[in-house]
C-alpha cells in the first residue's frame, strides 16, 4: 500500500507540472489598442505643428502667450466667425495674445483647398493676419497631437469629439486649456473669459 501510495504521488506531481502555468497578474499586459497609437504629451508646449507654409512650429514659440486655438473651414456657415478672431487678435496681440487657426476638412468637407488655397482665402476675404497652420484632422485616429492634447483636458458634451468646424479652445499663460466652447459661441463672446488671463 506504501508503494501504491508513493505512485500515486509521482503521477500527482508529474500533473501538476505539466499543467500550463498562468502568468502573474504583474506581468500580463493589456492590449496596446486600448491606449491607441499616439503617445499622450506632457504638456502642450512639448508638441510640434506645422504652419500653413509647412514649417515646423514647436508650441513652445507661445509660451507666455494666451491662445486662442481654432479649428476652421472656408466654406462653412460660421467662416464669416474669421472677421472676429481676425478683430479679437488685433486688440490683444499687443498683450501677448494669439489666435491659431487649424483648417480641418472633416466636417461636410467644407476645407477641401490646399494649404495656400486656405491662405490666400483667409487673407483676401477675411486680411486674416493671425497665425494660420497646417490643414489637420481634429478628430479619429489620425487626430493631430495637438487635438489630441486639447480634447483630453477640456472634455466635451457626450464625449471628447469636435462637432464641428470653429470649435474653440482657450489657453492660459502657462499652458493650461481653460475654455472650451462650440461652433455657435462667436468669438466676440469669448472676450471676457480672455481678458481674465491677459
Amino acid at each position: 500500500m506504501q508503494a501504491l501510495g508513493a505512485s500515486s504521488r509521482i503521477v500527482s506531481a508529474r500533473t501538476v507540472s505539466a499543467a500550463p502555468r498562468r502568468p502573474s497578474r504583474a506581468s500580463v499586459k493589456p492590449p496596446m489598442a486600448m491606449f491607441g497609437t499616439a503617445t499622450p504629451s506632457s504638456d502642450i508646449y512639448s508638441i510640434q505643428v506645422k504652419d500653413i507654409d509647412g514649417k515646423s512650429v514647436k508650441m513652445d514659440k507661445f509660451k507666455g502667450d494666451v491662445l486662442l486655438i481654432v479649428n476652421l473651414a472656408s466654406a462653412c456657415g460660421f467662416t464669416p466667425q474669421y472677421t472676429e478672431l481676425q478683430s479679437l487678435y488685433e486688440k490683444y496681440k499687443n498683450k501677448k495674445f494669439q489666435v491659431l487657426g487649424f483648417p480641418c476638412n472633416q466636417f461636410g468637407s467644407q476645407e477641401p483647398g490646399s494649404n495656400q488655397d486656405i491662405k490666400k482665402f483667409a487673407r483676401d476675404n477675411y486680411k486674416a493676419t493671425f497665425p494660420l497652420m497646417s490643414k489637420v484632422d481634429v478628430n479619429g485616429a489620425g487626430a493631430d497631437p495637438l487635438f489630441q492634447y486639447l480634447k483630453e483636458k477640456k472634455g466635451g458634451i457626450l464625449n471628447n469629439d469636435i462637432k464641428w468646424n470653429f470649435s474653440k479652445f482657450l489657453v492660459d499663460r502657462q499652458g493650461n486649456v481653460v475654455g472650451r466652447y462650440g461652433s455657435t459661441t462667436k468669438p466676440e463672446e469669448i472676450a471676457g473669459d480672455i481678458e481674465k488671463y491677459l
